[in-house]
C-alpha cells in the first residue's frame, strides 16, 4: 500500500455563492497544479447540518465518529498541552476574553494577547485564585489566548453535563455547534444539563472560576499596560466542553493499519494524535511561507517511515473568524507558496496518495464555523485526473468524487486509492 498524506487546511474553505470566497480569489498556482493531477468532491466533516468545532472534524477525518464518541475537547487539550489529567478530573478548553461591564465584547482578547502575556496572567491566576471547598486547579495558558483548566477531583464527583460558558458553541450531545458570529453576547452563565448533583456542583465550580478570574485579571498590571497601549484588556476567562474522563477509542494503528503520524503546532490537534497513539511532532506556531515550508519538508521526511501522516496547517481559520477577506486570502496564499510549493515539486509525489481538505469552513461572512460543506482533493495511486482546475468550493461541486456525507468515511476511501 501507498503511503497516505492527508493535509488539512484550518478553515480555509468559506460557501459557494454570489460573491468569491478567499479560496477562489487566492493565486495558488502550486495547489492549482496538484488539482489537476488528482478528483476534487465536497465533503460534510461531520455530517450535514453541523457547524462543528475543530476537534470533531479532525476526529471525523481520522476515520472515527464524533456524535458517537464524547471526544471532550477539555480532555483532548489537556492531554495536548501536558496538563496531567486522571479519570474524574474536570477538564475545560479555555481561552482569555474582554468584558466590559455586563458584556462580552470580545472572546479572544483583540486576538493580540501574545503567549508571554498570557502566561503572566496564568500565573496570576494559579496564585492568587482560590476556590470554595479547596478545589484545587491547574491554569495553562498554551497559545495566544488559548488555555485549558483542570479541576482536580479529590475524591469528589464532577459532571461534564454542564452548559458551555462560552455562548459561541452550544453544547449538543457529544459535540459543541459554533453559533452564528455576532459581536457581542451577554456574559456567560453555566449551568446543570441534568439534575444531578455532580452536574449543579460543576456548574456551580465554572461560574465561581469566572467570576473570581474576572476581579483579578481586570485589575493585572498586564491588563492596566494593555490599555495604556490601546488594547482591549484580557479580562475573562471562556471556558467549553467540559470532560471527565479520557474517551475509550481505538488506536488509530489498530483501527486502520497504518503506522500514523500527526504534524501540529496547537493542543487540541495534538491531544487527538496522543489519544489515537499516533506519533506526534509539534512545530512552533507560525503561519508565513517559511513555517509551512518545514512542515512539507518534515512531511516528505516522514512518508518512508510512516504509512500515513496528517499534517493541521493552521493560517486561514483566524481571519474567517474575524471577517477578515483580503487577510485570510493572503494566508492560503502564504499555505501555497510554502506548503505546496514544495510538495508540487517533490519527485516522491508520484509514490503517495495524497488528500486535501479542510476541518470545517469559516466563511468570512459568518465569522465564524458554518455547516457548509469543505472541497477534498484526492490524488496518487489509483486515483483520476477528473479535469479539475482549481482547490476552490466551485470545483468542489463539480468533481468526480461528488459529495461525501461524513468525513470519517474518507480514510477508507484513500485506504482504497493506496492499495
Amino acid at each position: 500500500m501507498l503511503p497516505i498524506v492527508m493535509v488539512v487546511l484550518d478553515g480555509a474553505s468559506g460557501r459557494v455563492g454570489a460573491i468569491k470566497s478567499p479560496l477562489e480569489e487566492a493565486s495558488t498556482p502550486n495547489l492549482d497544479a496538484l488539482a489537476a493531477r488528482g478528483s476534487m468532491g465536497r465533503m460534510y466533516t461531520v455530517g450535514e447540518g453541523i457547524a462543528p468545532e475543530s476537534d470533531a472534524g479532525v476526529f471525523s477525518l481520522l476515520g472515527y465518529d464524533p456524535l458517537e464518541t464524547h471526544l471532550s475537547r477539555g480532555v483532548v487539550e489537556a492531554l495536548g498541552a501536558g496538563v496531567e489529567f486522571h479519570n474524574g478530573d474536570l477538564a475545560l478548553r479555555a481561552g482569555f476574553a474582554t468584558v466590559k461591564a455586563d458584556r462580552l465584547v470580545d472572546r479572544r482578547a483583540g486576538r493580540n494577547l501574545s503567549t508571554p502575556e498570557a502566561q503572566e496572567l496564568g500565573t496570576a491566576l494559579n496564585k492568587e485564585l482560590h476556590l470554595k471547598s479547596s478545589v484545587r486547579f491547574v491554569f495553562k495558558p498554551t497559545v495566544g489566548h488559548r488555555a485549558v483548566v483542570v479541576f482536580r477531583a479529590d475524591g469528589r464527583r464532577f459532571s461534564s453535563n454542564i452548559s458551555n460558558f462560552d455562548p459561541a458553541y452550544v453544547r449538543k450531545g457529544n459535540i459543541s455547534l459554533a453559533q452564528p458570529g455576532v459581536n457581542e453576547y451577554d456574559i456567560p452563565k453555566c449551568e446543570p444539563l441534568d439534575g444531578s448533583d455532580e452536574a449543579v456542583v460543576s456548574a456551580a465550580l465554572v461560574n465561581e472560576f469566572g467570576f473570581k478570574a474576572r476581579k483579578i485579571l481586570d485589575s493585572h498590571p498586564m491588563n492596566e499596560a494593555r490599555r495604556r497601549r490601546g488594547m482591549v484588556p484580557a479580562n475573562f476567562v471562556l471556558m467549553r466542553d467540559a470532560g471527565t474522563s479520557k474517551p475509550h477509542v481505538d488506536e488509530f494503528h489498530g483501527k486502520w493499519g497504518l503506522d500514523p503520524l500527526m504534524v501540529a503546532d496547537l493542543p487540541a490537534e495534538l491531544g487527538i494524535g496522543r489519544l489515537l497513539g499516533m506519533d506526534v511532532r509539534e512545530l512552533e506556531p507560525g503561519t508565513r511561507p517559511n513555517d509551512y515550508r518545514k512542515r512539507a519538508e518534515l512531511v516528505l521526511d516522514s512518508v518512508g517511515k510512516f504509512g500515513f501522516v496528517y499534517v493541521h496547517l493552521k493560517g486561514p481559520d483566524e481571519p474567517g473568524h474575524d471577517g477578515l477577506s483580503d487577510l485570510k486570502k493572503e494566508r492560503i496564499e502564504e499555505i501555497d507558496k510554502g506548503f505546496f510549493a514544495v510538495l508540487a515539486k517533490s519527485p516522491r509525489l508520484k509514490d503517495l496518495v495524497v488528500a486535501v481538505t479542510c476541518d470545517h469552513s469559516t466563511p468570512v461572512e459568518d465569522k465564524g464555523h458554518s455547516d457548509d460543506p469543505v472541497p477534498v482533493l484526492v490524488f496518487g495511486g489509483k486515483s483520476k485526473p477528473d479535469g479539475s482546475a482549481r482547490f476552490t468550493e466551485n470545483d468542489a461541486v463539480k468533481g468526480s468524487l461528488g459529495t461525501l456525507r461524513r468525513g470519517m468515511v474518507l480514510i477508507a476511501h484513500l485506504r482504497q486509492v493506496a492499495s
